[in-house]
């Protein structure tokens, strides 16, 4: 069996540098990192998780929590993208992940599986977060990041920043001169309440006045309430000029939805998304959307994670904002 030692020697270097640089510790330089944990493929090496465990008294294993109402799981691009880079980073610090979760666990003891399975620290990616046995967990003593979620500040969390992202969508088609402007939510979240009050604001802002009929709920990625939702705006003495759908994937149903009324999207009528998944770039016209770095955000969540299973004593939570981009698509046409 390989060992540091081994390598140690092989790289000429000592054990603590071979230890300290499989971990990607910040005290060994890059290249040297670099270097050493090629070698440790090279000799195909294996770490000792029993005897690290021991060690320790870890068990290098994080719990990602991750509930889908709608059955597309990660499937999706943006939580996909997230969980993809979230688990490279933890793997790259030496944590092994485990994911749970499913379309329904209504019976299921989040808190208590946690505990049996003895995580060394959670990621909280998408659930009820007002569930019993999530706050449970949150308020624990088990290292906890959330997404997009903020309780009293005792523990980290990564936000994607819906307020620019409302705004951002806004004031492009605004620009474009519409002024009758629709928005199609997703379920009752922390999410959606932000987007829909940042909406609120950033019409009256501009100027533009909403009526309550264009404000409507549906789920996120899910084509069929977008699609609903869509013919009840169609419906409507003043139907809205421009339709913002909850994510990308919900405004597939409102794309369907128009095609039968043989409204054409970017002439007709103007639709925007919301993730900037690559599907909808490929579309005609292409989608005009707001594109969420999930490759940062799945980054940070780890990172935080691990900084505090690693620093218990002395971590103060971190709460990290990461901003995206707005993709201008076909989809919005000028109105003017």
């Amino acid at each position: 069996m390989i060992t540091l030692k081994d390598i140690a020697k092989e790289c000429g270097v000592s054990f603590s540098t071979v230890s300290k640089a499989l971990k990607g510790s910040p005290e060994i330089g890059a290249e040297t990192i670099r270097m050493v944990q090629q070698k440790a493929l090279e000799m195909n090496y294996h770490p000792n998780l029993a005897a690290r465990t021991l060690r320790t008294n870890r068990t290098y294993d994080i719990g990602v929590i991750f509930e889908d109402q709608t059955g597309s799981g990660l499937q999706h691009q943006y939580f996909a993208t997230i969980f993809s880079s979230l688990q490279m980073t933890a793997m790259s610090r030496g944590f092994d992940v485990t994911f749970m979760g499913s379309a329904d666990t209504s019976e299921f003891d989040y808190f208590a599986h946690c505990k049996y399975r003895n995580f060394d620290g959670v990621a909280v990616l998408a659930t009820k977060f007002d569930r019993a046995d999530i706050q449970q967990l949150i308020k624990s003593d088990i290292p906890t990041v959330s997404l997009d979620y903020i309780t009293d500040g005792n523990h980290s969390a990564v936000m994607s920043d819906n307020t620019m992202g409302i705004e951002a969508l806004l004031e492009y088609i605004i620009s474009k001169g519409h002024r009758k402007i629709a928005v199609i939510h997703g379920e009752a979240t922390h999410v959606t309440e932000e987007r829909v009050e940042s909406f609120r604001r950033f019409t009256k802002k501009y100027g533009v006045i909403i009526p309550e009929s264009y404000i409507l709920g549906g789920m996120y990625h899910d084509p069929v309430t977008s699609g609903e939702a869509t013919e009840i705006l169609l419906g409507l003495p003043q139907p809205p000029s421009c339709i913002m759908y909850p994510d990308d994937f919900a405004a597939l149903g409102g794309i369907r939805v128009l095609n039968k009324h043989n409204l054409i999207v970017g002439k007709d009528i103007s639709i925007t998304g919301y993730d900037g998944i690559m599907l909808t770039s490929m579309l005609t016209p292409p989608l005009t959307t707001y594109r969420q770095d999930g490759e940062l955000i799945g980054k940070l969540i780890a990172e935080h994670l691990i900084d505090e299973i690693e620093n218990t004593d002395s971590y103060q939570p971190q709460h990290s904002s990461v901003s995206g981009k707005l993709i201008k698509g076909a989809s919005v046409a000028d109105f003017r």
